[in-house]
């Protein structure tokens, strides 16, 4: 993978397999790729502890070898890739280009990308953060976006118009997995509905009468436990951090997600990559993970 700055994105190089069908929204087109491919989201998390596990120096080119290898053991069978786009920005533009080259690789195999870059802010700067993963000819554009709204749903506007536009989604932060997230996700707003739930309820409304999922997810962390207080029925898919190295297992899916369970998206990084940087290990993992999934989730 030769990584160099690109000044466009070449649609020349989009897939024509049943994820990438022309003008079909991001919902339908997950929905097909979970049904294809198993529900598995696998993170590119390319931190300097897991490149040292590697073998691999912490430096541009241990950042590419990494990233190559992922790509070229899961995206032709996984429905999901989600790189985080910190493990590559933190080595400047050399970085950013290999997170180009990442993203247009795994697309060109079929996996549909979602960029974890939790993005958020106002006005013109939301704009702008949402032209960089969701404009058609951006370098990085993205099937969907991280993105956080906790400066208000309403200031997420300019990407979700522009998702919208282009067939893409957005993943919204709702109930996330680490401790720190409940003294915001938790707290009562006037009227009794908490943040987290009024968070759902803003993305129901996205997704009001698409078929056959809307494009508009939530992130809902696996670890949490039982859900029930939560109404998760989105009409969007609920991206599910936490299987594998941080406790949860797929097992619990039905458990925390209840009838929602067919819509979700359980990430899976550390679990997969510790089997680095063997590209028959790896993809041996991915495997094994969104079988296990697939099983819990139609068993219910």
């Amino acid at each position: 993978m030769t990584v160099h700055p690109t000044p466009g994105h070449d649609t020349s190089t989009e897939p024509s397999g049943p994820q990438r069908l022309s003008g079909e929204p991001f919902g339908a087109r997950l929905r097909r790729a979970m049904d294809e491919r198993g529900p598995l989201c696998v993170g590119i998390d390319p931190h300097a502890a897991l490149l040292a596990e590697w073998g691999l120096n912490d430096d541009v080119a241990g950042l590419e070898r990494f990233s190559r290898t992922v790509v070229e053991a899961t995206a032709d069978r996984i429905a999901v890739l989600k790189p985080q786009s910190a493990f590559f920005e933190r080595f400047g533009s050399r970085g950013v280009a290999v997170l180009e080259k990442t993203v247009e690789e795994a697309r060109a195999a079929g996996a549909l990308v979602v960029m974890d870059a939790k993005r958020g802010d106002i006005g013109s700067t939301m704009a702008a953060y949402a032209e960089s993963f969701l404009r058609k000819d951006a370098p990085l554009f993205s099937d969907a976006l991280t993105v956080s709204p906790y400066l208000g749903y309403g200031s997420l506007k300019p990407a979700v118009d522009l998702a919208r536009e282009s067939g893409a989604g957005l993943f919204v932060l709702a109930l996330t997995s680490n401790p720190e997230g409940a003294e915001v996700q938790h707290a009562v707003r006037p009227g009794g509905r908490n943040v987290a739930a009024t968070m759902l309820a803003h993305l129901a409304a996205e997704n009001a009468g698409e078929e056959p999922l809307g494009s508009f997810g939530a992130v809902v962390g696996a670890t949490l436990g039982d859900l029930s207080s939560y109404d998760l029925d989105i009409n969007g898919p609920l991206l599910a951090p936490g299987i594998g190295a941080q406790g949860a297992t797929a097992a619990d899916l039905p458990r925390v997600f209840g009838t929602a369970v067919r819509r979700v998206v359980p990430n899976v990084s550390r679990g997969v990559l510790r089997y680095g940087p063997d590209v028959v290990a790896l993809r041996d993992a991915a495997q094994r993970y969104a079988e296990e999934i697939r099983a819990a989730v139609t068993a219910v």
